[in-house]
């Protein structure tokens, strides 16, 4: 429990580590601390710990160097914004993958600030390997941080990579992400459209998802295409889980999940988190800060009513989306807590949204 009464959260997705080193989502010029508190960004330990928030999933996300340079000439923050939306949704269709070279040079460089950070908080923060070390963590105050990679351009398809990367804690893989890699496509950033937008799996893509079975690293489906989602359906012998998706039939983006979407991750015994990106959760698609805590609660009961208290659980995005006003950051999410009081949800069912069925399908997907 934390000290607001509320169940102690434990979330799916964020974005934290590009906005600590100044490349993500509105992020300071020469990055920030994760220890020191900030009005920039979403996520650091001060406010984590006022917001009951006790770890989540820390996305190594790799920005393509011409989105690198395209950023580094926008003259705002409005500027980025609509640079932003054009690289997630091309008029020319998707670039070409990264160079897996330069794809595993970020990725390893991102994942070194993670273990930096671990290794600087004096016992404050723990990088994670299984569900009793997260449970472990959220028992004790202990900050958990699960390395998880939001799309696998830095991953060879004979598996080299992905054994390496492993082995150093990555327990945890989305496939893509706003763009395509030898792998999966993703979805593109448009309003309304159904989640169908593309092919499926290459035969590559089809491949790394047994050798993630294998290894037991959890296969995320966020980002990629209707098409996809069941090509992994097909494949994997593991829960399905979408760590930061949403309802689509709350909000008709292409990200959110249909119901019959949601129905095969139920029967997977799966697990969905709830995206807090105002693009994915107003029904008219907007990017309106004033978007209400209810429409949140809306799509929680969408999705308990599809597919079941167990299967539903949170997955921000912070650090790598446009918040609600009276969320803002970490310190808010006692407001989303109690937003889902409201609506009749009781203290075994919190636990289970906050944290509980992260821990039960990490533990189904990993191994005990």
């Amino acid at each position: 429990m934390a000290s607001n009464g509320f169940p102690v959260i434990f979330d799916g997705h964020n974005d934290t580590i590009l906005s600590l080193t100044g490349t993500g989502f509105n992020p300071l010029p020469n990055g920030r601390s994760f220890f020191e508190r900030s009005t920039n960004g979403h996520v650091d330990l001060p406010r984590a710990r006022d917001g009951g928030l006790g770890g989540g999933f820390f996305a190594v996300f790799i920005r393509p160097p011409e989105a690198e340079k395209e950023n580094a000439e926008a003259k705002n923050a409005d500027d980025v914004e609509q640079r932003v939306k054009a690289q997630f949704n091309p008029a020319g269709g998707w670039p070409e993958p990264m160079a897996m070279d330069f794809a595993q040079s970020k990725a390893l460089e991102l994942l070194g600030r993670l273990f930096q950070i671990e290794r600087e908080s004096a016992g404050a923060c723990k990088i994670v390997r299984s569900a009793a070390e997260l449970q472990e963590c959220l028992d004790n105050g202990i900050f958990a941080i699960l390395l998880h990679f939001e799309g696998t351009d830095q991953l060879d398809p004979d598996g080299f990579a992905l054994d390496v990367f492993h082995q150093a804690g990555v327990q945890s893989i989305g496939l893509t992400h706003f763009r395509k890699n030898r792998y999966a496509e993703g979805v593109p950033m448009t309003f309304p459209s159904s989640p169908d937008t593309g092919p499926g799996l290459t035969e590559e893509g089809k491949e790394l998802v047994r050798q993630c079975n294998a290894r037991n690293i959890l296969v995320d489906v966020s980002h990629i295409t209707e098409a996809g989602f069941w090509d992994v359906a097909n494949i994997t012998d593991a829960p399905i889980v979408a760590t930061h998706s949403n309802a689509w039939e709350v909000a008709n983006a292409p990200r959110n999940l249909t119901d019959k979407q949601l129905a095969a991750i139920k029967e997977s015994n799966g697990v969905a988190g709830l995206n807090f990106h105002v693009g994915f959760l107003r029904p008219d698609g907007e990017m309106a800060s004033d978007t209400p805590l209810s429409i949140m609660a809306d799509h929680v009961d969408h999705m308990v009513d599809k597919m079941g208290i167990d299967c539903v659980a949170l997955g921000s995005d912070f650090d790598g989306a446009n918040m609600p006003d009276e969320l803002k950051d970490a310190t808010g999410l006692p407001n989303l807590m109690s937003a889902l009081q409201d609506r009749g949800y009781d203290a075994q069912a919190l636990t289970k949204i906050a944290h509980g069925n992260w821990v039960r399908v990490l533990r189904e997907t990993w191994g005990s």
